[in-house]
């Protein structure tokens, strides 16, 4: 907390210790009483418009064929094709290792556990979707990634 007042302060705002307080717990989503990088950028990042919501929600429900809300290895097959992968080809990983790691790029980091909730690929989309400015563009990214 101390050097997030002190980064406040330098940044040269002027706020309340209880704003100071609130603000910082509002960035700490998971109340470990640190900030991490990636809550950070949550907090910075410009939400998405409605449009690119849309498409993510499509990839996201195109993947999760089970309708359950998590994507998970099962759902992948038949969807994602891990043989043009070169650890695949190359026999260092097996096709089980090659969705556990697409699966992680897109789960919480470091708490990957397999499985990635619409929440997951909506903040990896979002991290996404702020570098990128163009609507079109976007558009287009994400229907010539996901074939939607």
């Amino acid at each position: 907390m101390n050097e997030f007042k002190k980064g406040i302060s330098d940044y040269g705002l002027v706020l309340e210790d209880g704003e100071v307080g609130d603000l910082f717990n509002t960035i700490d989503m998971d109340r470990s009483g640190t900030i991490d990088f990636d809550e950070f950028l949550r907090h910075l990042r410009p939400p998405m418009n409605k449009g690119r919501r849309e498409l993510v929600l499509k990839a996201f429900n195109k993947l999760d064929k089970t309708g359950d809300g998590v994507i998970t290895v099962d759902d992948l097959k038949g969807v994602y094709d891990v043989t043009k992968h070169p650890k695949y080809i190359s026999g260092e990983w097996t096709e089980e290792q090659v969705f556990l790691k697409f699966l992680a790029s897109y789960d919480t980091p470091n708490q990957a556990d397999g499985l990635v909730t619409k929440e997951e690929f909506m903040n990896y989309y979002s991290g996404v979707s702020a570098s990128i400015d163009n609507d079109a563009y976007f558009d287009l990214m994400m229907r010539t990634s996901w074939r939607l």
